[in-house]
């Protein structure tokens, strides 16, 4: 359970309500951790084929326009390895998220502990959490990202080819990053790269130049991270193809989404999705044209 409110961004209430789920999938043992949670105009944000589209999709799926948004952080133990994928939003973003350190020490695990941080991208609601201040939260880890998302983030120039709503990522990332690149704790990879022993980044590019998963086999069926895959799960499972404007480029994301999770679907996959629902760990079956989550149930 989440500590007492008096704790620094948590909220009134807070204790009330889960913030880490400690979960085993075969040999993996994996702690999802809530960051907490925002609203998401999805109505305005998602990119329907026609007029009207995603207002009809929403009303079918029983949802408002707006809807309220998970984003979730992944603890995983290999072997002596304490890795962790995805950091939340530290201070980059609004008072309902940044709650990923007290979730992490809530689990019994401080953030000097942590050997790695992957991100699955560069978006501040991912990366913001690496850092506070300008100083390191991890300051034994260290952190990796895809070659091709460091450099597109870090480059100011690009700023244009983005959409307005995510043009602050520019400063957040590099201000996030920039204590770990002085202490020389950053470090990239590419798509097939093994950052971690027993961890395979995955191409998902689309969402960002170098948006990824991260790949594990768990003895009982393969775990795939997958970042910022689903952003209105309900939507986008029915609707594969349905982007949305934080997209880089809304068709490859499309097209990486379809890719995923009809693999998932085939092989038995597990999922862990930044923005499903909290603790965000299911599989997903074919129903339809489109998909239905499964998500991970407790036995204890």
């Amino acid at each position: 359970m989440c500590p007492p409110a008096t704790l620094r961004h948590a909220v009134a209430g807070a204790s009330a309500r889960h913030c880490f789920v400690p979960i085993e999938l075969g040999n993996i043992k994996l702690v999802a951790l809530s960051d907490g949670d925002f609203d998401l105009p999805a109505e305005r944000l998602l990119i329907g084929e026609r007029p009207g589209h995603v207002s009809h999709s929403l009303a079918r799926a029983g949802l408002p326009a707006v809807v309220r948004s998970a984003v979730n952080a992944f603890l995983i133990e290999m072997g002596e390895a304490l890795v962790l994928v995805d950091a939340g939003a530290g201070d980059l973003q609004g008072p309902g998220l940044g709650r990923l350190e007290i979730a992490l020490r809530t689990a019994g695990y401080g953030p000097e502990k942590v050997d790695t941080v992957l991100l699955t991208h560069l978006h501040p609601d991912h990366v913001g959490g690496i850092a506070r201040a300008g100083h390191m939260v991890f300051p034994a880890a260290t952190v990796w990202a895809d070659a091709r998302e460091a450099a597109f983030w870090r480059d100011g120039a690009r700023k244009a080819l983005v959409d307005e709503s995510v043009r602050a990522t520019f400063d957040g990332a590099n201000a996030s990053i920039e204590p770990y690149v002085a202490a020389d704790h950053f470090r990239t990879f590419a798509p097939g790269d093994e950052p971690v022993p027993g961890i395979h980044a995955v191409a998902l590019e689309g969402h960002t130049a170098g948006h990824a998963g991260f790949s594990m086999e768990s003895g009982e069926g393969r775990l795939i991270v997958c970042g910022d895959v689903l952003h209105v799960a309900p939507l986008q499972l029915a609707e594969p193809r349905l982007a949305i404007r934080y997209d880089s480029e809304p068709s490859r994301a499309s097209d990486a989404r379809e890719r995923l999770l009809a693999e998932a679907a085939e092989r038995g996959d597990w999922l862990a999705a930044a923005h499903a629902p909290f603790p965000g760990v299911g599989r997903v079956r074919r129903e339809g044209k489109g998909y239905a989550w499964m998500p991970w149930v407790s036995h204890g």
